[in-house]
């Protein structure tokens, strides 16, 4: 049995991720203990750019629309690659909870609880998630300020989801400071959409990435 995410092209789209909103910060009192501070409250909607239902808080205030709840999905696959066994399985079910796989095994051995969405992709074949070990979303090379890298980096991590890589690392920012953490961020949120992200902030190096750049020396990516 397999145990891993897998890529579901242009059927399942993106899984709903559930929030779980930080806790507000205390404010420490003249003792210097630190009491519990009430949760911000939201006035009764409906909620400018979000609707009539609840939003979701930022931890720094502000409101968003929630991403949806988990739910289960049932994948029924005409082909399924192992990557354990190295084999090409044909009619498979895979139970998905959330962004979690609960189950996989040949179709008749797995079950499907009543109400399940079911996709049907018995003339597709289904694979595990893809992970870049090596990316440079966050490069800019002194071509683009910080703020153009960053909106070219959410692009660039929602072609790779799309494209069926689910992980990607980062390997510098190069010297567009600490957002690519900022972007990570709003991933893990649902602020924005993109896969899971390990980031390496700035680059220690002795070359400044805001230095002009000439083509006889180092390009731009």
């Amino acid at each position: 049995m397999m145990r891993c995410r897998f890529v579901l092209r242009m059927a399942l789209g993106i899984v709903g991720v559930l929030i779980v909103a930080p806790a507000p910060r205390a404010q420490v009192s003249n003792a210097g203990k630190a009491p519990e501070t009430p949760a911000p409250q939201v006035k009764p909607g409906p909620w400018r750019g979000v609707g009539p239902v609840a939003p979701c808080v930022l931890p720094w205030g502000g409101i968003y629309a929630c991403p949806p709840a988990p739910t289960m999905v049932a994948i029924r696959a005409g082909r399924m690659f192992d990557s354990l066994s190295g084999k090409m399985l044909t009619k498979q079910v895979v139970l998905i909870q959330g962004q979690r796989i609960t189950d996989v095994g040949p179709d008749g051995s797995v079950t499907i609880p009543a109400g399940t969405r079911v996709i049907d992709l018995s003339q597709a074949t289904v694979l595990p998630g893809l992970i870049d070990t090596h990316n440079h979303f966050m490069t800019s090379r002194g071509e683009m300020t910080a703020d153009q890298a960053l909106l070219v980096a959410t692009k660039r991590l929602r072609d790779g989801l799309v494209n069926g890589f689910t992980a990607m690392k980062e390997m510098t920012s190069h010297g567009n400071g600490y957002q690519d953490v900022t972007l990570r961020d709003m991933i893990n949120l649902g602020v924005v959409t993109g896969p899971r992200v390990q980031v390496s902030g700035r680059e220690s190096s002795g070359e400044d990435p805001h230095r002009a750049r000439t083509k006889n020396r180092i390009p731009a990516y």
